[in-house]
């Protein structure tokens, strides 16, 4: 199984970061910083009679990142109770790859495994918990089957170590994705 992990930390070795890190010790990975992409916002060209026109940005290649890995794991930080802008942003543009003949996008997605590792500061067990749903929305809709979530609890950088629950998660989801390996 191949793995790609799309990071929205708008930081440097956050929370987030780390716990995916965590989850993922001794397993070959990608990592894809999506703050370090040049993805524009969507322009909803749906209705317009020529469709979506093609944006110069880095969006196509992450994109076919997603399209050649197996296992999907979608890290963001719980930024006002939602997904980071910059992995909004991403999903946003599921709408344009939905359309590009380029892409049997639906269909691909469908192959593939989602897992969603979202940390934040505010009760993020509870209040993150809306999150977790939009991303089991966005996964129905595409068909991609959503193999479960890890929250953690974190504010400063460093604090997820202090979340035992988010810890433990994130070793069985390790021994988990290990498994087909061994």
């Amino acid at each position: 199984m191949n793995i790609l992990v799309l990071q929205g930390s708008s930081r440097d070795h956050g929370n987030t970061e780390e716990l995916t890190n965590l989850a993922l010790v001794g397993i070959p990975h990608t990592s894809i910083r999506l703050r370090e992409k040049h993805i524009r916002p969507i322009l909803d060209q749906r209705h317009e009679p020529g469709g979506f026109v093609d944006v110069e940005d880095d969006y196509d290649g992450v994109t076919e990142a997603v399209l050649a890995h197996d296992f999907l794991i979608f890290a963001t930080p719980i930024y006002w109770y939602g997904m980071s802008g910059h992995m909004k942003n991403f999903v946003d543009r599921w709408s344009q790859s939905l359309r590009d003949k380029r892409y049997a996008f639906k269909e691909s997605l469908g192959q593939k495994q989602a897992y969603v590792i979202a940390t934040g500061g505010d009760q993020p067990h509870i209040k993150g918990l809306p999150l977790i749903l939009q991303f089991q929305y966005i996964f129905e809709f595409v068909g991609m089957p959503f193999a479960g979530y890890i929250i953690g609890e974190g504010n400063k950088p460093g604090d997820i170590l202090q979340d035992q629950r988010a810890l433990s998660a994130a070793k069985l989801l390790n021994e988990r994705l290990k498994a087909p390996l061994a």
